[in-house]
């Protein structure tokens, strides 16, 4: 898959300051305010940056962290992982493999079948409802 790059001021001009924020400085929105927190319409959850098709709504569930949380990506190869150890803590970040924007963190305490938990900012995705 073709990365895409562009400097700040391209995605500035593309994104909302808060988007901007989250996908290419990493930031995160307070827990419980991200639009897609609640959200139980069908369909696909996108990469806000570059329209990756990152998470279907079958995988979403409520694990009340505040944050939309799916046990799984649509596809294991449009996300990228990463050991995060900001904050003094040693987390897992997940960015889109496409564009290499911020995502949120995976951690191992989801439901089955896989036992994850993709823990991800509503300002980094755009649902295509079906």
């Amino acid at each position: 898959m073709p990365k895409i790059t562009k400097t700040d001021a391209e995605w500035k001009e593309q994104l909302t300051a808060e988007q901007f924020a989250i996908c290419r400085k990493k930031g995160t929105e307070p827990a419980f305010t991200g639009k897609y927190a609640d959200c139980k319409d069908p369909g696909t959850y996108r990469c806000v940056a570059c329209g990756e098709g990152l998470f279907h709504s079958a995988a979403k569930y409520d694990s009340g962290s505040g944050w939309p949380s799916y046990n799984s990506p649509v596809d294991g190869h449009v996300i990228e992982e990463e050991k995060d150890s900001s904050f003094g803590v040693v987390r897992t970040e997940v960015m889109c493999k496409k564009c290499g924007s911020h995502l949120g963190h995976v951690f191992e305490d989801g439901p089955a079948p896989t036992g994850l938990r993709y823990c991800i900012n509503s300002a980094s995705l755009d649902l295509d409802k079906e």
